[in-house]
């Protein structure tokens, strides 16, 4: 184990707070509701806070399997990104007719998350910091170069710096360039945020059960029946999924996402001359330009949360607690954080986890209706989905109340990614995917016959 691993705590640091929220009761008896949401992470909690704001006369009852934001909504790294196309290059790729478009509902959204965060006075850190995206390798620099000018010819409020001005915002040997983006970023702490969506919820008039765990959701009459492992049902006029990375209650889904454990650090809190040696007054988040990329920013406290770079699949789409602090991720994080900021050497990690995602071929999140439209989803956000899934709430609240508006006519929204293979085709695509990025890292960006093969297809694999 790396030397400032050892006092590390295998504990999520966004829930080690001692104003974490106790439990609501698990549903015990047959109830029923107009909007019955599944899953008490931010798609959910959105879906539900937004439906009460939309549909003021709305009975909407929300069912968790744990505790609302215990998963991917109270593990991530807090990055709220006005994207809803996973970056500016995914969206050109994909939709470029519409991407204008796509970034204007972005920015709204986002916009529409912060007054909601102020509305409801929801203590989670909110801060619009900007981002820096850092080459560390001299190919990067000319990628970056060209990002930026695209975007600046798109709008994009964005501009190339050299390495002397980066070093200038956050000080480390590594960095060669960056995109700076001044707006479309903020961050905020992501337990805090859905503990604060969560009472929200409540105070609207929300019923949310907790440590109900759903295992059905089945056509009943004109409605929707919702069945839990106690074998309590709730129906309902409609209900909307957002289950993220876990198995889907919908067949037709279940290759549609796999789920990918996401490994995470955290410093203890820096000292006075600690934070002079790397600067960072402006607090941006912070992510590198490569495949398999670091991101990494400031808490409340002046800690550093790092996390990212080494996605990890586990054979048949598995999901276990044991995964959590399983392998060497952990360790490799450590020895590149400290490659990164060699002048912080000696400062300990107070805090190590992971946290399973959901991503799918196309990176940026889909939905879709069932049962007749009486049932939504939203998922597949890749690892962007901190601000995306407000949008994607929306958008379920439009298609299951048949509303015509500018989120549902938008190909993003109407078409579906590819799926992925069955086993053992997709542990093995998986696993060549993501050692063809490391290669294509070390030789220079070159993507091999297999990058270049699933490009043309427009597939793909990422964290």
């Amino acid at each position: 184990m790396h030397p400032a691993l050892t006092g590390a705590a295998p504990e999520v640091l966004w829930l080690d707070d001692p104003l974490r929220p106790g439990p609501q009761a698990p549903l015990t008896e047959d109830a029923r509701a107009d909007l019955v949401v599944v899953g008490g992470g931010y798609t959910g909690l959105w879906t539900a806070l937004r439906a009460r704001e939309r549909y003021p006369d709305l009975d909407v009852v929300l069912l968790e399997a744990g505790e609302c934001g215990w998963q991917a909504s109270g593990r991530n790294g807090g990055f709220l990104d006005a994207s809803l196309t996973h970056g500016f290059g995914n969206g050109t790729a994909r939709w470029p007719d519409e991407l204008t478009a796509l970034d204007r509902l972005g920015d709204e959204n986002l916009a529409g998350l912060e007054d909601a965060v102020r509305r409801y006075g929801i203590d989670c850190g909110f801060e619009r910091t900007g981002g820096l995206d850092v080459a560390t390798a001299p190919h990067q620099v000319d990628e970056l170069a060209e990002l930026v000018e695209a975007r600046q010819e798109a709008g994009h409020d964005v501009r190339l710096l050299d390495s002397d001005d980066t070093r200038a915002l956050v000080s480390s040997p590594t960095y060669l360039a960056a995109q700076h983006d001044p707006h479309g970023i903020a961050l905020a702490e992501p337990a805090r945020l859905a503990w604060g969506l969560r009472r929200a919820c409540l105070d609207l008039g929300v019923r949310i059960h907790e440590q109900t765990r759903v295992t059905d959701v089945t056509e009943d009459g004109a409605g929707v029946a919702v069945t839990s492992a106690s074998g309590a049902v709730v129906r309902a006029g409609r209900a909307a999924l957002g289950t993220n990375a876990f198995p889907p209650l919908l067949r037709r889904l279940r290759l549609m996402t796999v789920p990918v454990y996401d490994y995470v650090l955290a410093t203890e809190p820096l000292s006075a001359d600690q934070r002079a040696a790397i600067g960072w007054s402006g607090r941006q988040g912070v992510g590198d330009a490569a495949n398999l990329f670091h991101y990494y920013r400031l808490t409340r406290d002046d800690r550093i949360v790092w996390g990212g770079y080494d996605a990890v699949y586990r054979y048949a789409s598995g999901i276990d607690p044991a995964h959590e602090q399983a392998g060497g991720t952990h360790d490799l994080l450590a020895e590149h954080f400290f490659a990164t900021f060699p002048q912080l050497e000696g400062l300990s990690f107070t805090h190590r986890w992971a946290g399973v995602i959901d991503t799918c071929t196309r990176f940026a999140a889909f939905f879709g209706t069932a049962h007749r439209g009486r049932t939504a989803y939203a998922l597949g956000y890749t690892g962007l989905g901190v601000a995306a899934t407000r949008f994607g709430a929306d958008v379920m609240l439009d298609l299951l109340h048949g509303e015509d508006t500018e989120r549902t006519r938008t190909a993003l929204v109407r078409e579906r990614p590819l799926p992925f293979p069955p086993e053992p085709f997709r542990a093995a695509g998986i696993n060549l995917t993501r050692w063809s990025l490391a290669r294509a890292d070390a030789r220079a960006g070159r993507r091999n016959l297999w990058l270049r093969t699933l490009d043309r297809a427009g597939l793909g694999f990422d964290s």
